[in-house]
């Protein structure tokens, strides 16, 4: 018993480093593919790139004004706090999307040479991961114009942000797999993800709006609602986040991305039979 769990261990060990021999081998294609999407998406556009900008910009005033006239939010600083919530999530949101039908758009590469499966999640992450950077570079000019205060505690932002890679990753290595096989899975997700939307506070705190245990429920039981919230602590109130919660998700990304990845070598061959 104890010589079949090491041989499993082994295998398990092979498959993770296989993926990170994947990454190492196939870098470059994720890298110049990513561009080329970027590029195709602003090709013929009058404003081209400047739509990454303005895009959650009229998102963010839509919001603001929604919240702050028919709501009465007092939230301090609201467009940055909208902002930093609505760039979370669109890129949870369209990463996730994008990889539920990524293989049958793949079709034409995916049925003439090997590609691993998980190289089209990394290049969907580099793309929207490139928008989520412009957005906030976006965000950083109206911290300034609304004089937000500055704290070290911002530097925390970078952890979080990684947490939300890993987040992303795990859900799309899932959506990628039984994407494949159920045809109605991308309508199922975009009902899920307009439901996330509402409870993950983009446009709310959950922590005012929500005292006692169910605030608590969907702010850690939620990794995106977390990761919007901390980061709020972070670069807008000077507040540490919330660790604990933090590295538990962080565990839970891991455990699921393991999961994913091993559940997509070990079908991908099968893929292209049923596209």
């Amino acid at each position: 018993m104890c010589q079949n769990e090491i041989l499993r261990f082994g295998s398990e060990l092979l498959k993770m480093s296989r993926f990170f021999k994947d990454i190492k081998k196939f870098f470059n294609y994720t890298v110049f593919s990513s561009k080329a999407e970027l590029k195709s998406e602003v090709a013929g556009s009058f404003l081209s790139w400047l739509w990454w900008i303005l895009d959650p910009f009229f998102f963010m005033l839509v919001y603001s004004f929604i919240a702050i006239l028919v709501f009465k939010s007092g939230e301090p600083y609201f467009p940055v706090f909208v902002f930093i919530g609505l760039n979370c999530w669109q890129f949870f949101s369209k990463v996730v999307k994008s990889c539920v039908k990524v293989v049958q758009s793949k079709k034409m590469i995916v049925t003439k040479v090997y590609i691993p499966k998980h190289i089209f999640i990394l290049e969907k992450i580099g793309v929207y991961g490139f928008k989520m950077l412009v957005s906030y570079a976006l965000t950083v000019l109206l911290m300034i114009i609304y004089q937000v205060p500055l704290s070290w505690r911002m530097f925390w932002a970078l952890p979080i942000m990684a947490l939300l890679v890993v987040i992303t990753f795990a859900c799309s290595t899932i959506m990628l797999h039984f994407g494949v096989f159920v045809e109605d899975l991308l309508n199922v997700i975009t009902i899920v993800l307009q439901l996330g939307f509402y409870i993950s506070g983009i446009f709310y705190s959950i922590e005012n709006k929500l005292d006692g245990i169910l605030g608590e429920l969907l702010i850690k039981c939620n990794p995106i609602a977390l990761i919007i919230c901390d980061l709020r602590r972070v670069l807008i109130y000077n507040q540490d986040p919330h660790w604990v919660a933090l590295l538990a998700w962080f565990v839970v990304g891991i455990v699921i991305s393991v999961i994913g990845i091993r559940t997509i070598y070990k079908h991908e061959n099968s893929y292209v039979k049923v596209i």
